[in-house]
């Protein structure tokens, strides 16, 4: 797994009204684009980096760098499947989006309580 996710959510306290994909990059400490291609995935389960890389107008090798990190957060997992030719294809699917929001909303509880620790420990000198 790859390091902790770089939390942004200073980003979101200067917005009053933050957009659903600004939310999720911040929280989950991914580009804009990664989030980009999880909604497509949620749209398009199954797909393939080729596939992905159509629809994202993206290039092989970014669209396989953001499902990576969309993998090491638990966003996206990825299937082996057989081709009847032989050989293989890896297909990835998005983690359902009521389970990304609940994650969302575990880390910004998580992040919560740690300010408010933070708040509580502090002593004036």
């Amino acid at each position: 797994m790859a390091d902790a996710p770089q939390h942004r959510l200073g980003e979101l306290m200067e917005q009053s009204n933050p957009p659903f994909e600004e939310v999720m990059s911040c929280v989950f400490g991914i580009e804009t684009h990664e989030t980009r291609a999880y909604l497509v995935l949620c749209e398009q389960p199954g797909s393939t980096i080729e596939e992905l890389a159509a629809t994202l107008e993206r290039d092989r090798s970014t669209v396989n760098r953001s499902l990576s990190t969309l993998r090491d957060r638990g966003l996206v997992r990825r299937d082996r499947r057989l081709l009847d030719g032989g050989g293989d294809i890896y297909q990835y699917t998005a983690l359902a989006l009521p389970d990304a929001k609940e994650l969302l909303h575990e880390a910004l509880d998580a992040w919560t309580a740690t300010v408010h620790d933070v708040i509580d420990d502090f002593d004036a000198q």
